[in-house]
């Protein structure tokens, strides 16, 4: 940064918070000039006046402005957004920006009734910061209580998520929505950069540390349960070929009363087509073709038929596939042998 630079900037920051304090004009510009001259404080991060008001010893991250660019992170964003609002489309909730909107709580004891299909007894508005923290811990400790027993690291608190912590935010979203196995495809390998400002002796430093926010959607959902398909894909592949051999034998035996063949499970299965003819066999009955795309054309088209085939598991008896609509169609052979599985479990005898 050049000296002009420099003085613009210093110029420019008591502005925005002249009329705060006596002093607060020659220390922040005074603050300003350390966060310039650190020697650990990256050249290309604009850091914000008010992060730079930081007591001895406190710290305070932000995210890059670069990442915040990445199309992987708008991505992310932007799904998790849709997603609340679809859930909460009853409740006439629309969120705009996940850190204005959740930091106060409201919408996550919503968003939580409405999965996890519970009231909790907290205060439905509150306006004060005491108040909000209050009822921002009683939901994150009923949060908590759902995913303690399926070994999801917590990263993130009730400061952290009144603070408008973006990235907590989306740690805790990320968490939920997998958790509930939301009908929604998060991206994969989603990182950020982090800038945590920290004063030391009366001295800002930044640091950057990159956070990860996804792996991949099999990693995360492995957070949460394991069944014998992970141990045979992990330690016995050669008996997957074996498995792979009476799963086709199975869905032909019926399939084939429609003179359709199965050779290629992860492939065939995909579009959802075969998986609602397969259960009008089974259930014995015609599924009217108006319910289902015969010939889907596109991935919302193929989300729709195996979704629709899962209805028809559900109404025939069996549970909630683990596997999600999106992992189908998105040829994961893992999913479709699950969903093969159960049904090859329930109907096996019948001819």
């Amino acid at each position: 940064m050049t000296k002009q630079q420099q003085c613009l900037f210093l110029k420019s920051l008591p502005v925005l918070r002249v009329s705060a304090s006596g002093n607060l004009v020659s220390e922040l510009q005074e603050e300003g000039k350390n966060a310039i001259n650190s020697p650990l404080a990256p050249a290309t991060v604009d850091i914000h006046p008010e992060d730079t008001l930081l007591e001895e010893n406190e710290e305070r991250t932000m995210i890059d402005p670069t990442s915040r660019e990445d199309p992987k992170f708008k991505e992310l964003n932007k799904v998790l957004i849709d997603w609340i609002n679809d859930v909460l489309v009853e409740e006439r909730i629309i969120v705009k920006q996940l850190e204005e909107d959740l930091y106060d709580g409201q919408v996550l004891q919503k968003l939580l009734e409405k999965l996890a299909n519970r009231k909790l007894n907290v205060a439905e508005v509150t306006q004060s910061e005491i108040g909000q923290k209050q009822k921002l811990q009683t939901i994150l400790e009923a949060i908590y209580d759902v995913l303690r027993p399926h070994g999801w690291a917590i990263k993130w608190n009730v400061d952290s998520i009144h603070g408008k912590n973006l990235v907590a935010i989306l740690h805790l979203l990320v968490a939920l929505a997998m958790h509930f196995r939301a009908p929604i495809r998060l991206p994969e390998h989603v990182s950020v950069q982090v800038v945590v400002v920290r004063k030391r002796e009366g001295l800002l430093h930044s640091t950057h540390v990159a956070e990860e926010l996804t792996t991949t959607t099999e990693m995360m959902m492995g957070r949460f349960e394991r069944d014998a398909f992970d141990t045979l894909f992990d330690h016995a592949p050669d008996k997957l070929s074996v498995v792979k051999k009476s799963l086709i034998t199975f869905v032909n035996k019926h399939l084939n009363k429609l003179n359709l063949e199965v050779t290629e499970l992860e492939t065939q299965f995909a579009d959802g087509v075969y998986l609602v003819l397969l259960m009008g066999l089974l259930e014995g009955y015609f599924v009217p073709l108006h319910n289902f795309h015969l010939t889907p054309e596109n991935f919302d088209q193929k989300v729709h038929n195996v979704s629709f085939a899962f209805e028809l598991m559900q109404d025939g008896g069996l549970k909630k596939p683990k596997a999600r609509p999106e992992d189908v169609v998105n040829l994961d052979l893992k999913s479709t042998l699950r969903v093969l599985y159960n049904l090859f479990t329930k109907y096996k005898n019948i001819e």
